[in-house]
């Protein structure tokens, strides 16, 4: 059997939305999955050009006049089943996390503990950010799509978002108390 990258699973799932066009795709990825899982608009119609070629989904031109032909793609029944195969096996291994201000405050005797003072008062507020972001997306979900099926699955995903950067503002937090006893 034929294996394929988490890029190509990714697309067969978000086939299963209304999302049918590359654009769409591109900006379904950029409203959701961006936050946790990274696919560029060059891997998107590579991917969907093998998905149609190995028969996993099938794809429709469409024509209006004046504008450039869409093409709209959905999936078959061998691409759902392949889908479905995909979600069903265990994970292969637990995330590795590359994380900058780690490895920068791993080093950090290198540099003033002011210095990385600011970096992680700066890596706090960008999570600030971060969170607010999750917050305005849940709310958007729970206006506009309380009635989809895939809602509930989406809160999990975008819940722990929320959780990971929550515990990480918290660090932040330690680590700079921990940073400023340590100077007294």
């Amino acid at each position: 059997m034929k294996t394929y990258n988490d890029t190509t699973y990714a697309i067969l799932g978000i086939l299963t939305t209304n999302c049918k066009s590359g654009y769409e795709i591109k900006k379904f990825i950029d409203q959701s999955l961006n936050h946790f899982w990274k696919i560029s608009y060059g891997q998107i119609y590579p991917t969907l050009k093998l998905l149609v070629q190995d028969g996993l989904a099938e794809v429709q031109t469409e024509s209006v006049p004046g504008k450039p032909a869409s093409k709209d793609y959905h999936l078959t029944t061998k691409g759902m089943e392949l889908l479905k195969k995909w979600l069903a096996q265990p994970t292969g291994q637990l995330p590795v996390e590359r994380n900058e201000i780690l490895l920068k405050l791993f080093f950090g005797r290198q540099q003033s503990e002011e210095q990385s003072r600011i970096l992680l008062q700066d890596y706090k507020q960008e999570l600030k950010k971060r969170y607010f972001t999750y917050e305005a997306i849940e709310r958007s979900i729970m206006e506009h799509e309380e009635d989809e099926e895939d809602t509930k699955y989406w809160l999990f995903t975008l819940d722990y978002g929320k959780r990971s950067t929550q515990a990480a503002i918290d660090w932040c937090h330690v680590t700079l108390a921990q940073l400023s006893t340590k100077e007294e």
